[in-house]
């Protein structure tokens, strides 16, 4: 018998908040299987995260969590992240080409050794949506899980969760796929623990493309993307971390 979209999509939401809410559950499919992976350089990425965590311990007040997008605060995001977050002593813990179960197998084997930030920034899921290797229910359960997880190791931390960007430069099946995880992820806050902002809007244009000036590869940000971004929560996070937001 097949079920109702509706009805499929509140089996979805309920299995997402009940990873939530026990922080932990039972794996079931890839998105929430924690997995490391085994090339060299992710190890030495991972090992260097733990490094940097251990380092900065109860001087982190932020910590972003996510894939090369959030890693790309290292590259293209360097110059907006020295004037928001270095003074923050934030932590980068986005590893490129990650997934949900990759981040869920980093948060539960070092990267947050030492950590008690008053806020995660967490924007995840983009490598997930692929081809056919997850379903937007998948996506949103590995999300969860992810959020469920931080709610666990470090409960004093507000969770700060973003719409996952769009992508492609075009409209397209994928960005469809996003959009739809978007939907349920955002009921996952609570507006106590856990907050939403989606600010995807902001990177695709009128007739519904993503600039080159924002996004070169429709995928990763470039400068003024980041710096879209940083203005796009600034006013959430300084009030979550209790400090004037930059600039002001």
């Amino acid at each position: 018998m097949r079920i109702p979209i509706s009805c499929s999509l509140a089996l979805t939401l309920a299995a997402a908040l009940s990873l939530l809410s026990a922080g932990a559950a039972s794996p079931s499919h890839s998105a929430t299987d924690p997995l490391p992976r085994s090339e060299q350089w992710w190890l030495d990425r991972t090992a260097l995260i733990d490094k940097r965590a251990k380092e900065a311990g109860k001087k982190a007040q932020v910590v972003f969590v996510g894939d090369s997008i959030t890693q790309g605060w290292e590259g293209e995001g360097k110059e907006v992240w020295a004037k928001y977050y270095a003074p923050r002593s934030a932590v980068n813990l986005g590893i490129g080409g990650d997934r949900t179960q990759h981040v869920l197998w980093r948060l539960d084997n070092g990267n947050l050794e030492g950590l008690a930030p008053k806020v995660a920034v967490v924007m995840i899921g983009t490598n997930n949506s692929n081809g056919e290797d997850n379903t937007p229910a998948q996506i949103v359960e590995g999300v969860a899980a992810i959020v469920g997880k931080l709610r666990e190791k470090l409960p004093e931390t507000k969770v700060l969760l973003l719409g996952i960007f769009p992508r492609s430069e075009n409209f397209s099946a994928q960005r469809g796929k996003v959009l739809q995880v978007n939907q349920v992820i955002r009921r996952l806050a609570d507006d106590k623990n856990v907050f939403w902002e989606d600010f995807g809007h902001k990177l695709v244009d009128d007739h519904g493309l993503i600039p080159r000036e924002l996004m070169p590869d429709y995928l990763h940000l470039s400068p003024k993307g980041y710096q879209i971004w940083a203005d796009s929560i600034e006013g959430r996070l300084s009030s979550l971390i209790g400090d004037a937001p930059v600039g002001k």
